[in-house]
């Protein structure tokens, strides 16, 4: 299957130390290399690069890897195809508007007999089964709220919901974010850390490279990092549990109302 990678941040932050090892996994230390992608947002744009290459081989991933792009919010995404070819609308993140304001979303997992119908403007341009359940979960969001987005609370209980719902036709793990909270749900394997002061160094496990985020950071930075399989040896990484819903707002996980 495939892997996911989020990174929630209080201030804008970039990824490039997190998406070098990431990258290393689409072909080089593991077998994802039916495409990547990754998307930042910007205010209230967002940056996305998709390549239906591995990661380990696209050019675009090295510009990625050297291009320092700095974003609170950012879902990244290599893929192992379940269903749908290996084809640039395939590749994940997917984007969609919604209240006004821009989606991203990733999967990792492999729906079965998923087929709900879709009857409004959220429609999949490619053939995966990811892309059908984005379309469902801002669909059926849309149905519920109409033009006016809930309260954190609210918003956060329907997408638990939706998700529960969704993963009862296989594995869901997913990750979704409006550039200010991500989502993420887990049906079989995420992590996560919150780096924040005093800040250490950090080892990569894919490629022989460290970083002392000491010396880039400052006192008041947060960063929660999510991904599928913990990006570094010298760091503690928390599990999620099965069926688990976390919601990250300015790097850090917000407790249930």
């Amino acid at each position: 299957m495939c892997q996911l990678l989020g990174m929630n941040c209080n201030v804008p932050t970039d990824i490039v130390f997190s998406f070098t090892g990431f990258a290393h996994r689409g072909g080089r230390t593991d077998v994802h290399k039916d495409g990547w992608g990754i998307a930042f947002f910007e205010g209230a744009g967002v940056r996305l690069f998709v390549d239906h290459e591995s990661a380990i081989a696209s050019p675009v991933a090295e510009l990625i890897k050297r291009y320092p792009i700095k974003s609170t919010n950012v879902i990244a995404h290599i893929r192992k195809a379940t269903q749908g070819h290996i084809a640039l609308e395939n590749c994940h993140p997917f984007v969609r508007e919604l209240w006004g304001r821009y989606w991203v979303f990733a999967h990792n997992g492999d729906l079965k007999d998923f087929r709900p119908p879709l009857d409004g403007a959220f429609r999949p341009v490619g053939n995966t089964d990811s892309e059908q359940a984005f379309c469902y979960l801002l669909q059926q969001l849309r149905h519920r709220f109409g033009d006016v987005p809930p309260a954190a609370d609210t918003l956060r209980m329907a997408v638990e919901e939706l998700a529960r719902e969704i993963a009862a036709h296989g594995v869901f793990n997913m990750m979704l974010s409006d550039g200010t909270t991500l989502f993420a749900h887990c049906s079989t394997r995420l992590h996560y850390i919150v780096r924040q002061h005093p800040f250490a160094q950090a080892k990569l496990s894919d490629e022989d490279l460290s970083v002392d985020f000491s010396e880039v950071t400052t006192p008041n930075d947060r960063v929660a990092l999510i991904v599928t399989e913990p990006l570094t040896t010298n760091e503690t990484w928390l599990p999620f549990a099965a069926g688990e819903l976390k919601v990250f707002v300015d790097g850090t996980p917000v407790a249930r109302p």
